[in-house]
């Protein structure tokens, strides 16, 4: 399997990916951003969609999109009563911009497939390398943020009586989830980015309480899942998002079930 270079490619780009995944879960499930994941998705699949039709790189166009709508839903969102309303109307504004680009672009249906569920198989080595800086910078960043977003991420009351810079850091925040959708898109697409984002961070919750242990707990999930996957997606010649889903849900039940056995 690795003799073949395009499966290499895919295991360094899957190994990065489910790394910085399992570093920024365990903070967005900490906060309750599930929902803005699923949000930046679909965002993303509107930024690869601009690029499509511009005929940039599809992830430059997600970057493009993910960040700008970061920025947007946290200045606007400063007040938690209608942060939802500020992500739905922001997520329908791209959502639709996406679905506009793609049916002016001269692209076949295959594009849009290639953003939705991801097209790990066609990873070129500079665009491994692409994500490999990009992720660097996104966990650079947040291990020197570490100590001020764990504070401000599981106490917020806390933080908020510290003095701490909320907003700047809640932006900050966003920016990096906003990367970490748009690498992370690139192994399962665009319409399943959210199970990568928050599924191994939430299994990882039910085994260990310590925010450093549930990174690690939520990276080797990640992990599990992202290699498992493309070992299975090379065998069966299935799709690798299908694998991954699968397996991350699996973990997830058994992290329900191990944590129903301890309640009892």
């Amino acid at each position: 399997m690795f003799q073949l270079s395009f499966m290499r490619h895919a295991f360094a780009a899957a190994t990065i990916i489910a790394v910085v995944s399992g570093m920024i879960g365990v903070f967005v499930v900490a906060r309750n951003m599930s929902f803005l994941t699923h949000t930046l998705s679909e965002i993303g699949f509107s930024g690869a969609a601009f690029a499509v039709f511009m005929q940039w790189p599809a992830l430059l166009g997600m970057l493009l999109f993910t960040t700008l709508s970061s920025v947007i839903v946290g200045q606007l969102s400063s007040d938690e009563t209608r942060r939802e309303s500020v992500i739905s109307a922001v997520s329908a504004l791209f959502l639709g911009l996406g679905i506009l680009f793609l049916s002016l672009s001269n692209k076949t249906a295959s594009s849009a497939t290639s953003i939705l569920f991801g097209s790990v198989v066609g990873i070129s080595l500079p665009e491994v390398w692409q994500l490999v800086i990009l992720s660097v910078v996104v966990i650079a960043v947040l291990l020197l943020c570490y100590r001020m977003m764990k504070f401000d991420s599981f106490d917020d009351v806390g933080a908020r009586a510290n003095g701490l810079p909320q907003r700047l850091l809640a932006i900050v925040f966003l920016i990096l989830v906003a990367v970490a959708v748009s690498v992370a898109a690139q192994i399962v697409g665009s319409l399943l980015i959210f199970i990568l984002l928050t599924l191994p961070a939430a299994s990882a919750k039910y085994y260990t309480h310590g925010v450093a242990k549930m990174i690690l707990l939520a990276v080797l999930f990640s992990l599990v899942g992202t290699w498992l996957g493309l070992y299975l997606a090379y065998l069966s010649n299935w799709p690798v998002s299908f694998f991954i889903a699968t397996i991350e849900v699996l973990i997830y039940g058994s992290a329900l079930v191990y944590r129903w056995r301890v309640n009892n």
